[in-house]
């Protein structure tokens, strides 16, 4: 069992380095000293829906474990058994990719002091102790469950960081300041106690999601005058954290005023992350989800004061649009992506945030170039 993990382990560390993901040997050292099956269940879960059990399928479980895929650890809040499989995803052993990825742009050093935002099974806190030494890592985990079940993968490993129990949006003030914060969850907006609890020239990184469609890593330097600035990096696709997850869809089916518009809902609902930064910072607050019904798609937008539905059939000169509330969110977002047209379709490269107190704003190129100003 042994020289099966380490040949696994080693041909994982073999893969992420050819496909670029993986480049520093901090980090590469870090995946090699800490085994990832110390932190996934005896039944194991993938993002896929492949599901292996320890017990009967010891060489399955592991094939599994060192795939670059997430592990589920938890369905509903941990209201339903994670073996069953069904459920909403709320928390997991994170791709190995994607934590790699968020390791790299947190470019934490020995002995710098680094908040972990989001616990789950432990592995990324075991990850960041390798890398900058135990005593300097604080983990935060709101759920005491997981929490108690990472500080027994942890032991097994021999890593004991601090953990706490409590909203990783908080931060923990205690501990300011912090070199480093790396958040494994994601968030729709920056919390800015994050930011207020770093040293100046320290480093935030986290999955930025604030609503509209794409989910972007995102990476701050904080300033000496108290805010954040930074860029979105690439795709990052995380379980949000409970505190900024989306709201329900609110309308039930029934209502709204109905007119057409010449413009394929697919236009707004599949358009590239550039565009969907450029929405979303034009429409704070505002949600956007697309779905499929057999050849009809429908995109769904929402936020506290309105709503909107732009629907797509086969074979339609004009598409139908149902609008609710203060604001026609439909009318909104088209006009937000034909801005983003305007601008040469920008790649999410070229948008940027800065975050302050109460207030974070997004930029196209520069900072002081903000969007919607």
């Amino acid at each position: 069992m042994v020289e099966d993990v380490a040949g696994r382990l080693e041909g994982l560390v073999e893969r992420l380095s050819a496909s670029g993901w993986l480049t520093r040997e901090r980090v590469a050292a870090a995946l090699r000293d800490v085994p990832r099956h110390a932190f996934v269940p005896a039944v194991a879960w993938s993002g896929e829906g492949d599901r292996v059990d320890r017990a009967t399928a010891p060489e399955g479980w592991l094939d599994l474990v060192y795939r670059d895929d997430a592990i589920i650890t938890q369905l509903d809040d941990g209201r339903t058994d994670v073996a069953a499989g069904s459920g909403r995803f709320t928390s997991s052993c994170s791709a190995p990719s994607t934590v790699v990825s968020l390791l790299e742009l947190l470019d934490a050093e020995v002995g710098h002091r680094v908040l972990d935002v989001g616990t789950g099974t432990g592995w990324t806190a075991a990850l960041l102790s390798r890398m900058v030494g135990v005593e300097n890592v604080t983990s935060v985990e709101v759920d005491p469950f997981v929490s108690a079940q990472a500080a027994e993968n942890l032991k097994g490993v021999g890593a004991f960081p601090r953990l706490v129990v409590g909203n990783g949006a908080d931060g923990w003030e205690e501990g300011a300041l912090f070199d480093r914060v790396h958040a494994t969850c994601g968030v729709s907006r920056v919390p800015y106690a994050w930011v207020r609890q770093t040293r100046p020239g320290g480093v935030i990184v986290t999955p930025y999601a604030p609503g509209f469609a794409s989910s972007h890593e995102l990476r701050l330097v904080v300033m000496p005058d108290g805010t954040a600035v930074g860029r979105f990096t690439g795709y990052a696709s995380y379980m949000m954290m409970r505190s900024h997850r989306q709201p329900p869809w609110p309308a039930s089916g029934e209502g709204g005023t109905t007119c057409t518009t010449p413009i394929d809902p697919r236009t707004i609902g599949y358009a590239p992350a550039g565009a969907d930064l450029a929405m979303g910072a034009f429409l704070p607050g505002v949600n956007a989800q697309g779905r499929h019904e057999g050849d009809t798609y429908v995109l769904r937008l929402w936020s506290e004061q309105a709503w909107a539905t732009a629907t797509y059939r086969p074979g339609q000169r004009v598409h139908e649009v149902r609008t609710s509330g203060s604001l026609n969110l439909w009318e909104e977002a088209a006009r937000a992506y034909f801005w983003w047209v305007g601008q040469g379709s920008p790649g999410r490269d070229r948008f940027g945030i800065t975050v302050a107190s109460g207030a974070e704003a997004v930029w196209l190129d520069a900072p002081n170039n903000l969007i919607g100003s």
